[in-house]
């Protein structure tokens, strides 16, 4: 059972790769937000589409082709809300061509908030996600003009 004063917000990204170029640049920054205490990765995976338009799972391994194993620190990290069960639905955000990397991960940063809110009484009753260039867009707009 998990501890409800425990648990943080659970979120999930899915990053295409248009043209299966993986570089693993972000590795190390989900490695380092993990081992600060920010979050926890309750699952990593990785798939392909191929230009037929056929999608498959990519095994943890060497990601970038550099001859490591570039997700060791992650390897077994399957709480089984995503996997192989789900990349038929890939089908409708994967170019043809391209490689993706999903993750679910934890919040644990808004522990103590949503501890706190839980014991209040409170619940949350909706959540999602505000795209990168609708918050660009806003903050643009909030800008006072140049003189």
């Amino acid at each position: 059972m998990h501890d409800d004063d425990k648990a943080g917000p659970v979120d999930y990204l899915v990053v295409e790769f248009p043209g299966d170029r993986r570089t693993g640049e972000g590795l190390p920054v989900l490695v380092d937000l993990v081992d600060r205490g920010l979050i926890r990765v309750h699952d990593l995976f990785f798939a392909r589409r191929d230009a037929d338009g056929t999608t498959t799972g990519i095994a943890l391994a060497d990601l970038d082709g550099d001859g490591e194993l570039d997700l060791a620190v992650f390897h077994g990290a399957s709480s089984g809300l995503v996997g192989s069960e789900d990349l038929p639905d890939l089908d409708g955000v994967l170019e043809p061509g391209s490689s993706a990397a999903i993750v679910v991960y934890e919040n644990l940063w808004a522990v103590p908030l949503a501890a706190a809110l839980r014991r209040g009484g409170g619940r949350l009753v909706a959540r999602g996600p505000i795209r990168h260039d609708v918050l660009l867009a806003a903050l643009d707009a909030t800008e006072p003009a140049e003189v």
